[in-house]
């Protein structure tokens, strides 16, 4: 299973309905997990009927595609779940018990409620919710695979905008003749990684240099007020754009650490595979 990931482009209003059918996942996940606590014996399938009763009784969670809502209810199974396991392993400290989720940024389709276009540049969510038709840009080829390899769309928000990520099932058999050498490495702190023939990669440390930055964008969003004052611009307006600028400085940090582990990564497969050819 690998993850293909694109920019969604779309008008404001279609970027509400998103938010709107994100915030239906969220209701569907803790409405599930609320059933799970206050019913013993609660079981996977249980939670997958629930989420159809909850479309009968609130005409918001029917506006949601039906593949989408028993996602949002596996998603508290799948805390659920985690929650047991730990238990069972006698984890230390903390098992793990689900909580209510507060913030949700993603809302999840399966093989039904989404169509590509015929050259796979575009794509339209038919529920009732209203996202329509958003376009997609990216570097990955999607139209080598087949919609039948496609099995989740999963719509993603971000501090930089919005995200569509498909799930493609793909069977990946490399294979690598054994290069009959052998490799330590050892993670630190003050190298990123140290192997047993010496060489060292020195720790970029994102965090550390982007942590002023960090600091003054927190500052920012402490001092903002909640709510409206009178005579004056939107107080939570002001305070959006503050958690906003906050999520984009957090984004950049991540995404400069997988960056780096990707780069890593890379040269370490070719250097294993000069050690094969050799």
């Amino acid at each position: 299973m690998i993850i293909l990931e694109f920019k969604a482009y779309g008008k404001a209003a279609q970027y509400k309905a998103i938010d709107e059918a994100i915030r239906t996942v969220k209701f569907i996940r803790n409405s599930c997990i609320r059933l799970w606590m206050d019913n013993k014996g609660t079981g996977k399938y249980d939670l997958s009927k629930y989420s159809k009763v909850l479309a009968k009784e609130f005409p918001f969670a029917d506006e949601l595609n039906s593949t989408a809502r028993q996602a949002a209810a596996e998603r508290a199974w799948s805390s659920i779940s985690r929650f047991f396991e730990n238990c069972k392993k006698k984890v230390p400290s903390k098992k793990g018990y689900p909580r209510f989720q507060k913030h949700c940024r993603s809302v999840e389709y399966k093989q039904s409620g989404w169509k590509l276009s015929p050259d796979k540049k575009s794509i339209t969510f038919s529920d009732k919710k209203g996202i329509g038709r958003l376009k997609l840009k990216g570097t990955w080829d999607l139209w080598r695979f087949d919609k039948k390899q496609i099995k989740r769309v999963r719509v993603v928000k971000r501090a930089d905008g919005y995200y569509v990520q498909f799930c493609i099932s793909v069977d990946v058999n490399e294979q690598l003749e054994p290069s009959k050498t052998t490799i330590g490495l050892d993670v630190g702190l003050k190298d990123f990684y140290t192997d047993s023939d010496g060489h060292s990669e020195p720790n970029p440390r994102f965090y550390r240099k982007g942590e002023k930055r960090l600091k003054f964008y927190q500052r920012r969003v402490s001092r903002k007020k909640k709510g409206k004052a009178v005579g004056h611009a939107s107080r939570t307006s002001n305070r959006k754009k503050a958690v906003n600028r906050l999520g984009r400085q957090h984004l950049k940090i991540s995404r400069q650490r997988e960056e780096h582990a990707s780069a890593i990564r890379w040269l370490e497969t070719e250097n294993i595979g000069g050690l094969t050819a050799g």
